[in-house]
């Protein structure tokens, strides 16, 4: 019998299976083989994790004691706000158990986890190609029109 989707944060006994969804992400989005992020990366990534000194969260999709999907949170100041804001920085499922449900928990569980840190606003930006992250985002956020550019300092 399969149990209740589980919406948690990440624990440091996780690293074995958060590793294979935190590639996933990366290989969505073109990083992967040769244009693979640097293992600096990912080491100082999961240690943020664990740092109460540092802005960033992760939640986690458990499903029978297997990790489902993740989110990776940054909250950070805004000039617009006086609360934090929470950026959605990485949403990610299994691509074996999507449609079930876990991107909408998780979205809720990074809602939850901004209510508790004082935050009044989630933000998140994709791809233009991720057609299926864009149908589920139109069903639980307003798009709000911005275009993200962004260059490396010179």
């Amino acid at each position: 019998m399969t149990t209740p989707l589980q919406i948690r944060p990440l624990r440091p006994d996780d690293q074995a299976q958060w590793r294979p969804l935190w590639d996933g992400d990366n290989a969505f989005y073109g990083r992967s083989g040769a244009t693979a992020l640097p293992e600096a990366i990912t080491a100082s990534t999961w240690q943020r994790f664990f740092d109460a000194g540092e802005p960033v969260c992760c939640l986690v999709a458990e499903q029978d004691g297997r990790l489902r999907g993740l989110t990776h949170d940054l909250f950070h100041r805004s000039m617009t706000r006086i609360e934090p804001v929470c950026d959605l920085s990485d949403l990610f499922t299994d691509p074996a158990h999507r449609g079930g449900g876990g991107g909408r928990a998780l979205i809720e569980g990074v809602d939850a986890a901004a209510r508790a840190a004082g935050s009044t606003r989630v933000d998140w930006q994709t791809h233009t190609t991720n057609a299926a992250g864009r149908l589920l985002y139109g069903k639980v956020a307003a798009h709000q029109g911005f275009i993200v550019d962004s260059k490396d300092p010179a």
